[in-house]
């Protein structure tokens, strides 16, 4: 739909998501004038827009947004920084009278999300979080499906592995208090998406959390979901190692393969647009993913017991 051009500023430019945000930002036939990031690598920008404005100081993008409410207001921020600084900087966009566009997790605790609510009140401007899953058209599909057959109870193993170096420990992801841990940082939009297709959480238990992997069991109102979710590559199957693969991401439903590793293209894309058509997720949207976020991080594990994933007869811990 034709539409307004709207000015953008990124917040985390140097991150690893924020490619997939300038591709989206530039398709939806919009402008970034700013971003901002403490590191300087940044040569990405070149590719999308050329002549942003970019700062490595908050105190000197600041004074630039604020500069910028007189001549061309920002409409939208686009946040990308870890995940402990989201709610932050969404509350800087909304305090600034822009709307904020905002990575996964939204935020890492339920106080911080009812903080951002009251926020969103007082400003009357919004925050919409990136969950592009789902809009991917299988997944709108197992949805639609798991609403036809209303009487079921579906039997689910999710298996999430993406390999990672020792960096990542040594950095904010391997940080709970930054990152949420590894259930909050990988497995936010395989959680989310359970609970959009399955209804919500009726108990959950956590068999094993650590900073490399953590498994556990989900009772949802539709689903009895085993995952297990690693950065480990010893976790892999050994079919995916002698291939060299380092990802491995398998969702079984009553031990059938639901197989969604195709679609992923220009989601980012679809979601910026969907919230520029006003029907982006927002806050209420996330309510109970954050919840089940933050009581995983602080369960107690309770071992192997009852049903666990499969995943855990091979490990020691």
């Amino acid at each position: 739909m034709d539409q307004k051009t709207k000015n953008f500023a990124l917040i985390g430019a140097a991150g690893y998501i924020a490619p997939k945000h300038l591709d989206a930002i530039k398709k939806t036939g919009n402008q970034l004038i700013a971003a901002l990031d403490p590191n300087d690598s940044v040569g990405i920008l070149d590719s999308y827009f050329p002549n942003t404005h970019f700062f490595t100081s908050f105190e000197r993008f600041e004074r630039f947004v604020v500069k910028q409410k007189l001549e061309s207001p920002i409409d939208y921020f686009s946040i990308c920084s870890p995940n402990h600084h989201h709610d932050t900087h969404c509350r800087f966009a909304l305090i600034n009278n822009a709307d904020a566009i905002c990575e996964k997790p939204l935020v890492l605790n339920p106080w911080n999300l009812e903080a951002l609510k009251r926020t969103e009140e007082e400003t009357s401007k919004s925050i919409f979080n990136i969950l592009q899953l789902r809009i991917h058209p299988e997944i709108i599909a197992l949805k639609k499906f798991v609403k036809e057959n209303n009487d079921r109870v579906f039997d689910i193993d999710l298996t999430y592995i993406t390999s990672r170096g020792p960096w990542y420990n040594i950095s904010w992801k391997g940080d709970t208090q930054k990152s949420g841990g590894i259930t909050t940082n990988i497995g936010i939009h395989f959680f989310d998406v359970l609970l959009w297709v399955f209804g919500d959480v009726e108990s959950q238990s956590v068999y094993a959390l650590n900073d490399k992997f953590a498994s556990g069991i989900l009772q949802l109102k539709k689903a009895n979901v085993r995952w297990f979710l690693s950065v480990d590559s010893n976790h892999l199957s050994n079919e995916l190692k002698e291939k060299g693969i380092t990802v491995e991401r398998s969702l079984t439903i009553d031990n059938k393969s639901f197989d969604f590793s195709k679609g992923f293209e220009n989601l980012h894309v679809k979601s910026y647009q969907n919230i520029l058509d006003g029907k982006g997720y927002t806050t209420a949207n996330v309510s109970d993913v954050i919840q089940l976020g933050y009581d995983i991080r602080e369960s107690k594990t309770v071992g192997l017991k009852d049903d666990y994933h499969p995943r855990l007869k091979k490990i020691s811990f």
